[in-house]
């Protein structure tokens, strides 16, 4: 076959290096697992770090996570949720040539994605003006313990409980002197493992799960919050502009049943930014 032969019958969405569609779709699909592959190594990393710190200090987490709101954080796991069900409802139109449902739910797709950027905007904010920063910029105010610990606790926290009163001690009664005292000969018990956790940093867990006395080093659990958030802000940030992009190629009708490559592998990444939420919400936010 010619060149010239071989370019007439090539596709227009088809670049010149393959010889058929199926062939690009095959080596594109291979290429953005193994793109998909190394951010889950990135993230998986972070996450190892995480569940180290927080093996060795969980009164940090116990503590801080009362700050975060579980509310906020709720609502945009939905949100990103039913934005990940349009972006697949999404490819699947694109299967089919629904070109304007395609543009709908990409549309759908896009507004979730900045729903979700607006909402951590007022997680952000109210962060950073009550002082839970990471580092030197830690700085509670009173009004954020107030709000995640109730008045009451606070103020217990703050003050130091009472020592309980000691019984009466009874006269001692002097011993006989021919008493003798032997040693015992049986050995003392081993003292067994007592594992990655201290006693000190357990009973400071099991403290600072009821009550507001602050555990040490705070500003360690928000230097993780806002590292690990902040990254996959940027990622869903990312995410909407590539569904920009296809929103803007699918309205000159650039996608159907004979092409739909970057619509999947743009839905493929979507649904991964989705799927670091999904671990990032209870892991930060429902910690008991």
């Amino acid at each position: 076959m010619s060149h010239a032969a071989h370019d007439h019958d090539h596709p227009a969405h088809l670049q010149h290096h393959f010889e058929t569609p199926a062939q690009q779709f095959d080596s594109g699909k291979l290429g953005i697992w193994l793109f998909l592959a190394t951010e889950i190594l990135m993230f998986g990393g972070l996450f190892v770090a995480y569940a180290v710190y927080r093996a060795n200090h969980p009164e940090i987490f116990l503590y801080a996570h009362r700050f975060l709101d579980s509310t906020l954080g709720g609502i945009n796991t939905v949100v990103l949720l039913c934005s990940s069900l349009t972006m697949a409802w999404a490819v699947r139109c694109a299967q089919l040539g629904k070109q304007k449902a395609l543009k709908v739910l990409l549309a759908l797709t896009i507004l979730g994605g900045f729903g979700f950027m607006g909402i951590k905007y007022v997680e952000y904010r109210h962060k950073w003006h009550e002082g839970l920063m990471w580092g030197t910029k830690y700085a509670p105010s009173e009004h954020a313990k107030e709000a995640a610990f109730g008045h009451h606790e606070t103020k217990a926290a703050e003050k130091p409980a009472p020592a309980p009163a000691l019984p009466p001690v009874a006269p001692m009664t002097p011993l006989a002197k021919d008493v003798v005292f032997e040693q015992s000969k049986v050995a003392p018990a081993p003292q067994g493992p007592t594992g990655t956790v201290s006693k000190e940093a357990r009973g400071d867990a099991e403290h600072a799960t009821h009550t507001a006395r602050e555990a040490k080093n705070v500003q360690v659990f928000f230097g993780i919050y806002f590292l690990m958030t902040g990254l996959h802000g940027i990622h869903v940030v990312v995410g909407i502009g590539l569904i920009s992009w296809i929103l803007k190629k699918a309205a000159a009708g650039a996608y159907g049943p004979q092409y739909f490559t970057p619509v999947d592998f743009v839905g493929l990444y979507w649904h991964l930014v989705d799927l670091i939420w999904i671990f990032l919400f209870p892991l930060l936010y429902l910690i008991h």
